[in-house]
C-alpha cells in the first residue's frame, strides 16, 4: 500500500509539471533550436501579437461584457438580464479589503514582487503539493490568468502558454497592480455561469460581496483555482477545505488576527444557488422596450405606416439588423433599466387572468393552455405601462408568447370610439345627435340581432349598434378614420384595410392589446398621444445616466371630442354592454368587443387614473362558446381595476390624474 501511495503522489506532480513547468523548459527548447523548425517565427509572432493585444487595451477592455438589470417602478428587482456569463463588476475601492487578501495569499504570493512571472513561485507550489500531496497552490500568477482569461482560450498548449507569459509582462508594465487585481478579481470564473466575485457573491449568497463574512469570502476565492474541483453546487465540503486553507495561508500572512481566524474557521457556510429572476411576460417586453430604446439612442426613425412594399422592406431589414446588434449590447453592457412596471399590479393582473380562466383546462401537445388572454395596464398621468400580462400562468422553460404586444387579433365593437365615433365628434356629432339602426344590404347584423330603429348616438355605442358604426365609417370614409389609427401608430395596418367592415373591427391583420390600451389611453389623455413603453431611465455599469424618457404628447383627437366620447363609454358600463363592471364611486369609461362566432373577446376601459385593455381568446382562432366582450374579458378588467385602484380618492374625468402626487 505504501508503494502504490508514493506511485499515485509522484503522477499527481508528473501531471503538475506537465502543464506548469514542462512547458516553461519548452522555451528553452524553443530557444535552443532559435534558427530550427521554424520556432524564432513562431515565438516572435507571439510577442507581436501579445505587445499589439495589451497595447490596445483599455479599463473597458476588462468589463466588455456585463449582466444587465430591470426594476420596477418601486426599485425592486424584476429581471436579470445576461447573454452566457453572468457579470458584475465593482471597482476596486468598492472591492472588500478581506477578498483582495484571500486571493493573493491562495493564488498569488509574490503578486505586488514579481513582474508577471514568478520562478520562486513555481518552485514553492511544486513543493507544497509534495507536501500536501494535492494542488494546494497555483503555478500562474494573477496576471498570467488574467491574460489567460481575457486574451486568450484555455487549451493547454506550449505556444498559448508562452503568449500567456508575453501578455503577462505586458499587462505589468501598462497597468498597476490594483488595476490587475481589479480586472482578475472582475473577470476570474467562479462555476456556474459566475464571471467575477460581485457575481458569485449574488448567484451562491444572495448578496453585495461587501455584505459577506470573511469566512463567506475567503469561501468564494477558494473557488477560481480549479472551478471543477470546487464547485461549491457539487463539492461543497471539498470547498469548505480549501476555504480553510487559505483561512490559515491568510493568518499566515499576518492579514488576519488569530481571533478573526478562529471565527471565520467555526462558520457554517450554507449557499443558495440563485434561480434566475425572471418573469416571462415582464422580460420579454423589458427586452423589447429597452432594445429599442438602444436603437432610439442610435438615430433610428421607428416606422409603422410605408408608401410601397418596396420602402417596407427596406425598413425591415435595416430594423432587423440593428435590433440584433442592440439586443446583444442589452445582454452585455451592463445597463440599469429603471421601468414603470409595478410588481404588485402586474401580479393583481395575472391573478386576475389565471382567476378567471381556470375553467377552460385544456392545453396543447406543449403544455400551454388552449384558451389563452392578455392584458396591458397603462398609467394615464405618464402614458407608460404600468403592467403587460402575455398570457396565463404556466410552468414552462423558457420564453412564452407574450400575447398582450406579440399577438394582433380583431378588435370587433372595441374598436368604434378610436376610428368611428371620437372622429365623428370631431365632425359635429354629439352625444345627442339621432341616428337610425336599421339592416344594411350588404352590411354588418347586430349581435343581439335587434334592429332599434331612430335612437341616439348615446344609446347606440352603449349597445354597441354595428349597423350605425358602418354608416358613420361610410359618411366619414375609411381612410379618414385609419388616420387616426396611423397617427397612434398601430402597427399591422395594411392597404386593404381602407373599407367599411373596419368599423366594427373587421382588419386585415389585426391589433394588439397594446395597441388598443394605447389608443384608449389617448382619449384617457384628452386626445394626446404617448407612445407606450416602459423604460423610465437607463444608466450604465457605472451608474452614469444614458437616457431618460420624455413621454411629450402628440394631439390626434380634439380634446373636447375626447371628453365626449368618455361621456358616453360612462353609459357603456352604467348602462350598456359593460353593466356590472361600475367601479363605484370612481368613475370609468369602457367598450366591449366580440368578433364573429365569438372568437375574440375584448374589454377595453379606463378611469382618470388607469387605462386597461383586456383581450381572451385561442392563439389559432376558433369559437369560444358564451365569449363574449362582456363575459371574461370584462371580468378580469373589473377584478384588476378594483384592485389597483383600493385607496385612490374618485375624481371625475377632467384630465389625466398622478398616482404618485
Amino acid at each position: 500500500m505504501r508503494k502504490r501511495k508514493k506511485k499515485t503522489k509522484s503522477q499527481k506532480i508528473w501531471g503538475f509539471l506537465q502543464f506548469q513547468m514542462v512547458l516553461i523548459m519548452l522555451v528553452v527548447a524553443a530557444i535552443a533550436y532559435y534558427y530550427v523548425g521554424g520556432y524564432a517565427a513562431k515565438v516572435k509572432a507571439m510577442k507581436t501579437e501579445a505587445v499589439h493585444l495589451v497595447a490596445n487595451s483599455n479599463a473597458d477592455t476588462f468589463r466588455q461584457s456585463q449582466t444587465s438589470e430591470a426594476y420596477d417602478c418601486n426599485g425592486e428587482l424584476l429581471s436579470v438580464l445576461k447573454g452566457e456569463k453572468d457579470v458584475y463588476y465593482v471597482e476596486f475601492d468598492n472591492i472588500p479589503i478581506y477578498v483582495k487578501q484571500a486571493i493573493v495569499s491562495t493564488e498569488d504570493k509574490r503578486f505586488y514582487k514579481h513582474k508577471g512571472i514568478d520562478y520562486k513561485g513555481i518552485m514553492r507550489a511544486v513543493w507544497a503539493m509534495i507536501q500536501d500531496g494535492e494542488v494546494t497552490q497555483g503555478g500562474s500568477t494573477i496576471t498570467q490568468q488574467l491574460a489567460r482569461t481575457v486574451f486568450l482560450s484555455n487549451e493547454r498548449t506550449w505556444e498559448r502558454k508562452i503568449e500567456e507569459m508575453y501578455i503577462a509582462v505586458e499587462l505589468e508594465a501598462k497597468y498597476s497592480k490594483d488595476d490587475i487585481l481589479e480586472f482578475y478579481l472582475n473577470n476570474v470564473f467562479f462555476a456556474n455561469g459566475y464571471y467575477g466575485i460581485e457575481a458569485a457573491s449574488q448567484g451562491y449568497f444572495g448578496m453585495d460581496v461587501n455584505h459577506l463574512s470573511l469566512s463567506e469570502m475567503a469561501y468564494l476565492c477558494s473557488i477560481p483555482n480549479n472551478p471543477n474541483l470546487y464547485n461549491p453546487v457539487k463539492n461543497h465540503e471539498k470547498t469548505m477545505k480549501r476555504r480553510n486553507r487559505i483561512l490559515k495561508a491568510m493568518l499566515e500572512e499576518q492579514v488576519i488576527s488569530e481571533s478573526s481566524y478562529k471565527t471565520a474557521l467555526g462558520e457554517s457556510i450554507s449557499i443558495s444557488p440563485s434561480q434566475k429572476v425572471k418573469n416571462d411576460y415582464l422580460e420579454t417586453y423589458i427586452t423589447y422596450c429597452a432594445t429599442r430604446t438602444l436603437m432610439e439612442m442610435e438615430g433610428f426613425k421607428f416606422q409603422t405606416s410605408f408608401d410601397n412594399d418596396n420602402e417596407k422592406k427596406a425598413y425591415d431589414k435595416k430594423y432587423k439588423e440593428l435590433y440584433e446588434s442592440c439586443n446583444s449590447k442589452l445582454f452585455t453592457g451592463g445597463y440599469r433599466i429603471y421601468t414603470s412596471l409595478d410588481a404588485a399590479a402586474q401580479k393583481e393582473l395575472q391573478d386576475a387572468i389565471d382567476k378567471e380562466l381556470a375553467e377552460f383546462t385544456e392545453k396543447n401537445d406543449e403544455g400551454i393552455y388552449c384558451l389563452q388572454g392578455a392584458a396591458v395596464c397603462i398609467d394615464n398621468a405618464t402614458g407608460m405601462v404600468r403592467a403587460i400580462v402575455g398570457g396565463r400562468s404556466q410552468d414552462t422553460e423558457g420564453y412564452t408568447l407574450n400575447r398582450a404586444f406579440q399577438s394582433f387579433r380583431q378588435p370587433g365593437s372595441s374598436i368604434k370610439p378610436l376610428l368611428v365615433y371620437t372622429p365623428a365628434l370631431e365632425k359635429g356629432y354629439t352625444a345627442d345627435t339621432t341616428v337610425v339602426d336599421e339592416p344594411i344590404e350588404g352590411g354588418p347584423v347586430n349581435g343581439d340581432g335587434v334592429y332599434s330603429g331612430a335612437m341616439s348616438l348615446r344609446q347606440a355605442v352603449a349597445v354597441s349598434k354595428n349597423t350605425v358604426a358602418w354608416k358613420i365609417m361610410e359618411e366619414l370614409t375609411p381612410e379618414y378614420g385609419l388616420s387616426f389609427l396611423k397617427a397612434m401608430e398601430f402597427s399591422r395596418l395594411d392597404t386593404r384595410d381602407e373599407n367599411l367592415p373596419i368599423s366594427v373591427g373587421g382588419f386585415t391583420n389585426g391589433v394588439s392589446p397594446l395597441e388598443m390600451a394605447k389608443g384608449y389611453a389617448t382619449i384617457a389623455n384628452n386626445g394626446g398621444y404617448r407612445n407606450p413603453t416602459c423604460i423610465v431611465k437607463i444608466t450604465n455599469a457605472q451608474g452614469d445616466e444614458i437616457y431618460s424618457a420624455k413621454q411629450d404628447a402628440v394631439m390626434v383627437y380634439k380634446e373636447n371630442a375626447c371628453r365626449q366620447m368618455t361621456d358616453m363609454l360612462q353609459t357603456v358600463i352604467t348602462s350598456g354592454t359593460g353593466r356590472g363592471y361600475s367601479l363605484g364611486q370612481m368613475p370609468s369609461a369602457g367598450k366591449t368587443g366580440t368578433t364573429n362566432d365569438n372568437k375574440d373577446g375584448w374589454f377595453v376601459g379606463y378611469t382618470p387614473y388607469y387605462t386597461t385593455s383586456v383581450w381572451v381568446g385561442y392563439d389559432i382562432p376558433k369559437e369560444v362558446p358564451g365569449l363574449g366582450g362582456g363575459t371574461y374579458p370584462g371580468r378580469i378588467w373589473h377584478d384588476f381595476m378594483e384592485k389597483i385602484h383600493e385607496g385612490l380618492t374618485p375624481v371625475s374625468f377632467v384630465e389625466p390624474i398622478s398616482t404618485t402626487e
